[in-house]
C-alpha cells in the first residue's frame, strides 16, 4: 500500500506498526525506527547551489537599468534576495524531511504546506547507489538513491547524508532487503559495529576489474573529439556582437581591422586566406580535442570497477563522484561497441544492460575505454562467454539483402529523376552533374548494404543469444537466454512472400532484434528461448 493513497495520520499508522516494535536503546541515526533529519549540511549545499541560479537573473536585471551606476547594485540585490529565498525555504523543507528505516520498508516524508509521506518496501529495492556532487563532495556528504525499477523521479533519494551514515544505511537497507527475499523480516536491527563490519568484510573480498588511470585517460581523451563547445562559443559571441556593438560576423569589420593593425596582412592575398584556414582548422582541432579531454577526465576520473559479494561496484567521477552496484542477477545482456577510428586502435566499450536500466541510460558503463583481453575478464565474471573462432554465425537469407537493395535502388532513383528535373528547370548546365552524384550515391549505398549484410550476424547455443552488425564500428550483443522476457516472431507482406522474418527479443532495458533471418530458423530459435526459459525455477537463480 502506498502512503500517498491515504491521508498522513492513517499512512503513518498502517506504515508504522510493524516499525514501533524494532527500534534499539539508543538513537544511532539510519539504524533505528525513529524519524530521522538528514544531514544539517544540506541547507548549506542547496544555499551554494542558489548562487549558480541567481547569476542569469542578477546579470540580466544589471544590464537591464537604465538607472548609471545602480544596475551592479541592483543586480547584487536581486541575487541576494534569491539567495535568501532559496535558503530559507531550503531550511524549512529540511526541517520538514524525515526518514524512518523500519523492519520492513522505508519511509520518507516531506513537504512545507502539504504533506507527503512515501513508503518502499525492501523487496522493491533493487539497489542503493551513492553520489557526490562537487559541492557536496567538499563537505563530506553524499546522496543516497533506492532504486526502484520504476526509474526516473519515481526512485526514492535522500540529499544528504555524511559519507559514513550514508555507506551505513546502504548496507542496512541490502541486509534488509535479503531478509525480506529469504526469510520473515526480522524486528530487530544489525548495531553500527555489525553493520560496519559488513562493510569492511565486502571492501576486503573485492576484487579490481578494471581501472583507468590518468595514462587512459588521456587516450581517451583523444579520442573524444567534440564540438559541442562551438555551440556555446557562437551563443557568447552572438550576445557580445549586441552588447559590445560590434558586427563580429562581418566582413568588412576585420577587413578594416587589419588595415589598421598593418597592411601586410591583406598583402598577402591568396596566401593569408590560405594561412587562415590553416589557423581555423588547427583552433577547432585543438578546441575539440581539449572539450574531449576535459570531459573525460570530469566524467571517467578514477574509473574502478570490481567484483564484490553484493555485485559489480563501479565508481567514477571528478566533479560529480558515483558509487554504484549492480547485482550479477540483474545483468540481462552485454553490450560491445565502438567508433569507426578507436575500432582501428583495438579499442572498445562494454555496458551492462540491467533490469533497473532506464533506456537510453548510460549508467552501466562498466568499461568505456578497453582492449578486448581487458573486456574478458568483466564478460566472464558476469556469467557470459565472447565469441570464439569455433561459433556458428547464421546470417539472414539472400532474399533479404535483395529486398533491401531494392527498396534503396527505388529511392535513390526518385531522388535522381527529383534532381534531375529540377537542375533542367533551373540549371540546365548542372543537370548530368546533379544526376550523376545522385546515382553515385545511391551505387555506394548499394556496396554498403552488401556489406553490412556480410556482417550482420548471430549465432544461439545452450546458455546465450550473440548477435553482431556493423562494418566500420561493429557492435556486439550479448543476452542470456533465461533472462529474456519474450520472443516474437514479426512479418510484413514481403516477408511473408519471401519466407524470412525479424525475431524480436526482449529486455527490460535494451532492444535486441534479428531481421531477414529465415522463417523456420526463426522458429527453432523462439522454441529453443521459450523451452530454456519454461525449465527454469526462477526462485532459485543466484542473486549475489
Amino acid at each position: 500500500m502506498s502512503a500517498p493513497d491515504l491521508p498522513l495520520d492513517e499512512a503513518r499508522d498502517v506504515l508504522g506498526d510493524t516499525q514501533r516494535t524494532s527500534a534499539i536503546p539508543g538513537k544511532t541515526p539510519g539504524n533505528s525506527a525513529n524519524p530521522q533529519h538528514t544531514a544539517p549540511l544540506s541547507v548549506l549545499v542547496a544555499a551554494l547551489s542558489s548562487i549558480q541560479q541567481a547569476i542569469f537573473p542578477a546579470v540580466a536585471v544589471a544590464l537591464g537599468t537604465d538607472i548609471r551606476g545602480a544596475g551592479l547594485l541592483i543586480g547584487l540585490a536581486v541575487a541576494g534576495a534569491i539567495v535568501a529565498l532559496n535558503t530559507l525555504f531550503s531550511y524549512l523543507a529540511w526541517r520538514r524531511l524525515t526518514y524512518t528505516v523500519g523492519a520492513q520498508d522505508i519511509r520518507v516524508e516531506s513537504g512545507i504546506l502539504s504533506r507527503a509521506a512515501r513508503s518502499v518496501p525492501y523487496e522493491r529495492i533493487q539497489d542503493v547507489s551513492l553520489e557526490q556532487k562537487l559541492i557536496p563532495r567538499l563537505l563530506g556528504l553524499v546522496a543516497v538513491k533506492f532504486e526502484t525499477g520504476a526509474g526516473g523521479a519515481d526512485d526514492l533519494a535522500l540529499t544528504y547524508l555524511s559519507m559514513d551514515e550514508g555507506e551505513r544505511l546502504r548496507q542496512l537497507v541490502r541486509e534488509r532487503r535479503d531478509e525480506a527475499d529469504n526469510a520473515p523480516a526480522s524486528t530487530t536491527f544489525a548495531s553500527p559495529e555489525a553493520s560496519e563490519a559488513s562493510i569492511a568484510k565486502a571492501e576486503e573480498a573485492a576484487q579490481p576489474l578494471f581501472a583507468m588511470g590518468p595514462r587512459r585517460l588521456l587516450i581517451f581523451g583523444a579520442f573524444e573529439f567534440s564540438l559541442a563547445v562551438f555551440a556555446v562559443l557562437g551563443g557568447l559571441l552572438q550576445y557580445l556582437d549586441s552588447i559590445l556593438d560590434i558586427e563580429l560576423w562581418d566582413v568588412d569589420f576585420w577587413r578594416e581591422l587589419a588595415q589598421e593593425r598593418g597592411g601586410w596582412v591583406l598583402e598577402l592575398g591568396a596566401y593569408a586566406q590560405a594561412l587562415g584556414a590553416i589557423a581555423g582548422l588547427f583552433l577547432v582541432f585543438l578546441i575539440g580535442s581539449a572539450t574531449g579531454l576535459v570531459r573525460t577526465f570530469s566524467r571517467e576520473w578514477g574509473f574502478l570497477l570490481e567484483r564484490t559479494a553484493r555485485g559489480f561496484r563501479r565508481r567514477r567521477g571528478l566533479f560529480t563522484r558515483t558509487d554504484v552496484v549492480m547485482p550479477v542477477h540483474r545483468v540481462q545482456a552485454l553490450r560491445i561497441g565502438t567508433r569507426a577510428i578507436r575500432y582501428r586502435f583495438g579499442w572498445h566499450s562494454l555496458r551492462f544492460v540491467s533490469l533497473a536500466q532506464d533506456a537510453g541510460s548510460a549508467s552501466h558503463v562498466v568499461a568505456p575505454f578497453a582492449k578486448m583481453d581487458e573486456l574478458a575478464p568483466i564478460v566472464e565474471a558476469a556469467g557470459f562467454r565472447l565469441p570464439s573462432p569455433e561459433t556458428q554465425w547464421h546470417r539472414a537469407t539472400k532474399a533479404y539483402r535483395t529486398t533491401s537493395l531494392m527498396f534503396d535502388g527505388v529511392l535513390f532513383g526518385f531522388a535522381a529523376i527529383v534532381a534531375g528535373v529540377f537542375t533542367v528547370l533551373y540549371a540546365p548546365e548542372w543537370a548530368l552533374l546533379s544526376v550523376g552524384l545522385v546515382l553515385g550515391v545511391g551505387v555506394l549505398d548499394a556496396c554498403a548494404t552488401l556489406i553490412a549484410w556480410h556482417f550482420k550476424r548471430h549465432a544461439l547455443d545452450a546458455e546465450q543469444i550473440t548477435v553482431r552488425s556493423g562494418v566500420l564500428s561493429p557492435t556486439s550483443q550479448i543476452a542470456t537466454r533465461v533472462k529474456l522476457h519474450s520472443v516474437e516472431i514479426s512479418q510484413g507482406p514481403i516477408a511473408r512472400w519471401k519466407g524470412y522474418a525479424t525475431l524480436h527479443l526482449g529486455l527490460a532495458g535494451s532492444e535486441l532484434s534479428i531481421p531477414g533471418i529465415p522463417l523456420e530458423r526463426a522458429r527453432a530459435v523462439r522454441s529453443q528461448i521459450l523451452e530454456t526459459i519454461a525449465q527454469t525455477d526462477f526462485s532459485r537463480l543466484e542473486r549475489a
